[in-house]
């Protein structure tokens, strides 16, 4: 079986809803408590293998970054002497951050599109803005070793069996209208509906924000361009997947899932995950009875 050697992590939208807090920080970029969301999506690939990491950025975004892009690191070896430097850097030795300009954000798709004539093969993408977490520590466990297990998982099953396959989660009910939700046969995808209503809805499992694409993807969103379909072409990709050789779900119910779309969201995920931690939940949760206690 093939490897999967790249990953795709989309960090090129606007991240309109979380202004103004994106306004100086994009908000891939902005921490889980004291760690940037972008880090734990770097060692999590790095984790599933993959030594090249094509980062789809706008260009806006591309600029603050550069300084991390062209140098890897910005503070020398005196500086936090208790962290690991992977905690203070953007990329891994060993991996290759490659940086792709999105003129104008335009979906799932059309980001993927931007990197996609430098790959050859499957690949891994995820969205920039969610993190699915099966462990909660703090900055002193940066890297790979402590990294979640999502990707793997994807890449995983796609070494078993040759297909393309996507991350699900379940949500609560009044959650579901915020997703493109799945109907399931087994491991199987047999449908796909975006944002539905509950009512409507195949299932309680959503797309998470994680996929391993097939390499003649190209080939494929030739076939859907985004002229025609806009932001539902990655849509469009995912149901010709499952209409043409099938596209297995992986389920990743044990994890949480942070979203920093909009700031309600991402303040929950703050707290949960602070509470989760061994290093500053009790003192976090402890604040927290005395504050709501007063």
């Amino acid at each position: 079986m093939a490897e999967i050697n790249d990953a795709i992590i989309l960090a090129g939208g606007g991240g309109t809803r979380m202004l103004p807090a994106s306004l100086y920080a994009p908000k891939e970029t902005l921490p889980l408590v004291d760690t940037p969301i972008i880090n734990h999506l770097i060692w999590e690939v790095a984790r599933a293998g993959v030594s090249r990491i094509h980062l789809v950025l706008s260009r806006r975004k591309k600029d603050i970054l550069n300084e991390f892009l062209e140098n890897g690191i910005v503070h020398g070896p005196k500086v936090r002497t208790e962290l690991p430097r992977e905690s203070l850097k953007l990329g891994l030795e060993g991996v290759r951050i490659i940086p792709h300009i999105q003129e104008n954000p335009g979906g799932v798709a059309d980001a993927i599109s931007t990197a996609i004539s430098r790959i050859d093969g499957a690949f891994l993408v995820l969205l920039g803005d969610m993190l699915l977490m099966d462990e909660h520590v703090g900055p002193k466990y940066s890297g790979p070793e402590f990294a979640s297990s999502a990707s793997s998982r994807l890449v995983s099953m796609f070494e078993d069996t040759g297909l393309p396959n996507v991350g699900i989660c379940s949500v609560e009910s009044n959650e579901i209208s915020k997703y493109g939700v799945v109907g399931l046969s087994d491991r199987m995808v047999v449908e796909i509906m975006e944002k539905p209503s509950l009512e409507e809805a195949p299932s309680e499992y959503v797309l998470c924000g994680r996929y391993v694409m097939p390499g003649n993807t190209r080939e494929i969103l030739e076939q859907y361009p985004i002229s025609e379909f806009g932001e539902m072409q990655s849509i469009q990709l995912l149901n010709h997947l499952v209409e043409n050789g099938g596209l297995q779900a992986v389920k990743l119910d044990r994890m949480k899932m942070y979203d920093s779309g909009d700031p309600l969201a991402w303040l929950k995920s703050q707290i949960d995950h602070g509470l989760n931690r061994s290093d500053i939940g009790r003192n976090l949760e402890n604040w927290m009875r005395e504050r709501l206690g007063s």
